[in-house]
């Protein structure tokens, strides 16, 4: 009797959006769009991405332009629909070309979705190591490495005023080194940054807050 073949795992993308808060959404469609623009790996995109950021921006200021009236709702409900049919398009491009290369799916600014049956234990948090300052309007982010990590996601925002809250920018990392670049900073502005770390259960929590000036 011929010997069963050890099945490979597929690399799928997580598609439960309609679960996502806007904030949530919003940092996912962006890190997608970001991540596919300009990528080699992904040269055939099913959407054209300028299209793509037109309805992303439409979204945006539907989540914004919320009164808690009816109008505002219906407005934000329908351009959220309309980011989630092209974000559920992408998906399936995305898992199909990255041809099972976890590197190469990660750039696409998607996030895996693993088999909850696994016995896997959660993944440990993790920190920020430090924020250097680079050139002029970057600075450098090192992240203290998790074993078994799939990817960090890191966020920052300017720290505009301390009772406001933050307006979050999210970015994802393969790994700790070289440090995380962070360009096109306003000199003489305050940023947070967190980090969480992906792993085959999900997130961890997010990192204590780091904060650094830019200059």
């Amino acid at each position: 009797m011929a010997s069963k073949r050890a099945k490979l795992p597929v690399i799928k993308p997580q598609t439960g959006f309609v679960r996502l808060s806007d904030g949530d959404l919003l940092q996912r469609l962006n890190a997608v769009h970001d991540g596919l623009l300009g990528n080699p790996a992904y040269p055939n995109p099913p959407i054209d991405l300028a299209e793509f950021k037109t309805v992303i921006e439409a979204y945006t200021s539907a989540v914004a332009a919320l009164d808690g009236g009816r109008v505002s709702t219906v407005r934000r409900d329908k351009c959220r629909e309309d980011a989630i049919v092209m974000l559920r398009m992408l998906a399936h491009y995305v898992e199909a070309a990255c041809k099972n290369d976890m590197s190469v799916f990660v750039s696409s600014g998607f996030v895996a979705a693993y088999n909850a049956r696994t016995t896997a234990q959660p993944i440990s948090a993790t920190r920020i190591v430090s924020v250097d300052q680079g050139n002029t309007g970057e600075l450098l982010i090192r992240i203290n490495p998790v074993p078994k990590a799939g990817h960090y996601e890191l966020r920052y925002g300017p720290v505009l005023n301390p009772a406001n809250p933050i307006n979050w920018i999210s970015m994802l990392a393969n790994s700790t080194k070289p440090p995380v670049s962070i360009t096109n900073l306003t000199r003489g502005t305050d940023y947070r940054f967190q980090v969480r770390v992906y792993g085959k259960l999900g997130y961890s929590d997010w990192s204590p807050a780091v904060e650094r000036m830019c200059i």
